[in-house]
């Protein structure tokens, strides 16, 4: 029986069933679809060549991770999803089994990122939503906010800025609803206007 998959060109295709047994020093898998057990409890069910992971695949981890996607060199690489422990989802890029390019990550709890990965954290520009409605757009660097940034609040206000290391420092911009700039300065996790 043949596995008929469909490829990331929307093109389908069919690869014969891997041997039952596996015996990667007498014939390893390639070109062939399968499903494999690892001794982790980690489970592959997809495309194998030379007797690694490589195109369409499912892998499933012991604590219920799930990936789905492409594979390359054994490890997830190209277009994917990975859903985190059943509640947080990933969907974009990814390169030697990391997030890297571009790609979507929704929290358990409602908030979520989108924008540029690099070796599985946020890095380039991003926009982050956060669960009260509040968006933060702009700089990411090892996973924190570091550059110029545009936050947009629920109320209409908007503030533009410099934030280094998550935290908004220096000269800034405070735009309130109705239309009222206020300019000041951070100091000390504080806003402070230039009229006092």
């Amino acid at each position: 029986m043949l596995a008929v998959l469909i490829g990331s060109t929307g093109v389908s295709y069919a690869l014969p069933p891997c041997p039952e047994e596996r015996h990667p020093t007498n014939s390893p898998w390639s070109n062939c679809f399968g499903s494999f057990t690892y001794a982790s409890g980690a489970k592959y069910v997809g495309e194998f060549m030379d007797d690694k992971k490589n195109g369409q695949g499912t892998e499933t981890d012991a604590r219920g991770n799930k990936y789905v996607g492409e594979f390359k060199d054994g490890k997830q690489h190209g277009q994917g999803t990975l859903t985190v422990t059943r509640v947080d989802k990933y969907v974009g890029e990814f390169k030697d089994g990391r997030k890297h390019g571009h790609g979507t990550y929704t929290y358990a709890n409602g908030a979520k990122y989108i924008g540029e990965w690099k070796n599985h954290k946020r890095n380039g520009l991003g926009s982050y939503t956060f669960v009260n409605g509040n968006e933060f757009t702009g700089e990411w660097k090892n996973d924190k906010r570091n550059g110029l940034a545009i936050v947009t609040f629920i109320n209409g206000d908007e503030f533009q800025g410099v934030w280094i290391d998550d935290k908004p420092k220096g000269q800034g911009t405070l735009t309130l609803a109705n239309g009222k700039e206020v300019r000041g300065i951070w100091e000390n996790g504080k806003f402070k206007s230039e009229r006092q």
